[in-house]
């Protein structure tokens, strides 16, 4: 059968450094940091005291109370997010088939704010054990998902990937697939993240993956730095609309870039660490390709998982430069979550979201807080180290890894009717 064409029609973005889709492309171009005290808990007894929180974020300007009651933070950051992203894309809500509209969200972890507050509360309580009735249906990863298609009734195909840090890139590859092989004329797709709290700082912590810079929160993040000491934990949702090309074209949609292939592939190595030489970097990169119908000399920028952990930052570099060869040092790469912090199971949707703006506006968002160079990694690639590029990007991946050795790859081109 002949395949159908996948276009990107609406953005919507809730992050640390910017609440909007304007407001986030302006903060990734001027190098901003989201990093910051915790302000959500009390941290001084943690190894680490910051993340990546949201500014000011107020469910009061989004939600009336007893709708916010029925929400995990997860839930209301992917609400959120894909309220910007409806109206950008403009649709006729009146004229649209909600029948042929699909939701597939990502979330790595789910309501673990709910979950720590409700097994909290229970650990204090004495007598009979009492939890909420909205516990379990505000926890389950699953209920973002359905609670867009709740508000929006949009009837199409409807679940979350869980895949860890790749769960937001599984949900949009899955987009892409089933509106090419005519399943659905459009998806709300990405993925949000809310884990900053005593639980998700206190079990990363625990693990020596996030970093305990404190005393500089704002370049804590480092990716492929000398002195990198592991990510900054970030949160928020971002939002991507999937569109059959046609279905766009019909209602004049406008149109930010082609979705031309995506990869998925698994290092089967470590439950937390990558494969030391990229393997599985390599291959979902190389699958993605092959599945875009593109060469490696095509690609202009790839958005990097680059995380800021000592092992990661060596193993994607190689794998690139395995996969590349030479055009791997006319690659433009970097790494948002050197602004962001890492936004877990979000980071594959507000990533590819940079990615997406990148191709629209040519330009390549840097990669901050670099001051060492790092001899185990190859240091002849362009990193945009420090400020933004100006560049023709006329193709692009983006690259998300998970714990569990799972990777998943996008490719965006300009559209090109």
């Amino acid at each position: 059968m002949e395949l159908k064409r996948v276009v990107v029609t609406g953005l919507g973005a809730l992050t640390p450094i910017g609440k909007s889709i304007p407001e986030y492309w302006d903060a990734l171009i001027k190098g901003v940091s989201g990093a910051a005290p915790i302000t959500k808990f009390d941290a001084s007894q943690f190894k680490t005291r910051f993340a990546c929180e949201i500014k000011n974020y107020d469910p009061s300007a989004h939600f009336e109370r007893k709708e916010a009651r029925k929400y995990d933070l997860f839930t209301q950051y992917a609400m959120v997010s894909t309220e910007e992203a409806i109206a950008d894309a403009g649709f006729d809500m009146e004229k649209i088939d909600r029948d042929r509209v699909g939701v597939i969200w990502g979330s790595g972890i789910g309501g673990l704010e709910t979950f720590l507050k409700e097994v909290s509360d229970y650990a204090k309580s004495e007598g009979p054990p009492r939890f909420s009735p909205f516990f379990i249906p505000k926890m389950i990863a699953d209920i973002a998902a359905g609670h867009i298609s709740i508000k929006y009734g949009f009837r199409g195909p409807n679940y979350t990937t869980t895949s860890a840090c790749a769960s937001a890139a599984n949900a949009l590859i899955d987009c892409f697939n089933l509106i090419r092989l005519g399943k659905a004329d459009v998806f709300i797709s990405g993925g949000s993240e809310a884990a900053v709290n005593e639980a998700g700082v206190g079990g990363f912590s625990a693990m020596h993956a996030i970093s305990v810079r404190n005393d500089d929160p704002k370049t804590a993040s480092r990716p492929f730095d000398k002195d990198r000491d592991g990510f900054v934990l970030g949160e928020g949702s971002g939002t991507i609309i999937f569109e059959e090309l046609e279905h766009a074209l019909k209602r004049g949609a406008k149109i930010y870039a082609e979705v031309i292939g995506g990869g998925m592939s698994a290092d089967a190595y470590h439950m937390t660490s990558p494969h030391p030489d990229g393997l599985g970097a390599h291959k979902v990169m190389q699958y993605t390709l092959e599945d875009a119908g593109v060469k490696p000399t095509d690609v202009d920028h790839i958005n990097t998982h680059g995380t800021s952990t000592p092992l990661g930052d060596v193993a994607e570099p190689k794998a690139i430069v395995s996969l590349f060869g030479e055009h791997a040092y006319k690659i433009s790469i970097n790494s948002t979550k050197s602004m962001t912090g890492h936004l877990l199971g979000a980071a594959g949707a507000a990533e590819g979201i940079a990615t997406i703006l990148a191709i629209k506006h040519n330009i390549i968002p840097p990669t901050i807080n670099h001051f060492t160079d790092d001899p185990e990694i190859d240091n002849k690639l362009d990193f945009t180290y420090h400020k933004a590029k100006k560049r023709t990007v006329n193709l692009a991946l983006s690259n998300t890894f998970g714990f569990g050795g799972h990777n998943a790859c996008i490719a965006f081109k300009k559209f090109d009717q």
